[in-house]
């Protein structure tokens, strides 16, 4: 297990403050980690677990060594299903120790980070098609932390977004500035 810290997170608060949170978010990444090496042991499945605190928020990865990872893939699921439950089930067991709600993220063999690049070409691309057409897009159903992903991206190109309808369908529309 290794912990990192971005220096974004070390600069985002005064020293005493950002110390305190850091701490903070370092207990949640361990209580996770905890909680993810029981799982990975009864499931007998091998992996290491990374933890690390990115954008304000704990992160866990579960990992191989080897670049064998095809027993992990299981745990991502079919479209990260299994992998959202699995990060909702270690929000739990975070809040369950500390008292308190978790934001943390959830990533296992890679899945969210090639997601998330994936996210961000289809967000540049609606990025395009406004600048083009002048005229709003209206892009497929996505979880919320797709969403967020999309509406980053949106943001870094400056237009503007906000999420429409109701889950399972609620999704992204991009708008001109």
């Amino acid at each position: 297990m290794r912990t990192t810290v971005s220096e974004d997170e070390a600069a985002q608060a005064p020293r005493s403050s950002n110390t305190e949170g850091l701490k903070r978010l370092e207990e949640e990444g361990e209580i996770a980690a905890d909680y993810l090496e029981e799982l990975l042991d009864i499931a007998d499945i091998d992996g290491d677990i990374d933890i690390d605190v990115d954008h304000g928020r704990a992160a866990v990865e579960i990992v191989t060594d080897d670049g064998e990872d095809k027993w992990l893939r299981r745990l991502v699921g079919e479209e990260g299903e299994v992998l959202d439950a699995l990060q909702e089930l270690t929000r739990l067991a975070v809040q369950a120790k500390t008292g308190e709600r978790s934001r943390l993220m959830l990533d296992i063999a890679g899945y969210r980070k090639s997601r998330r690049a994936e996210l961000t070409e289809i967000a540049n691309e609606a990025v395009a098609k406004v600048r083009s057409s002048g005229s709003r897009v209206a892009l497929g159903a996505m979880n919320p932390f797709e969403r967020k992903v999309v509406h980053d991206a949106v943001a870094a190109a400056g237009l503007v977004s906000d999420s429409e309808g109701v889950e399972p369908n609620r999704h992204v529309v991009v708008h001109p500035a």
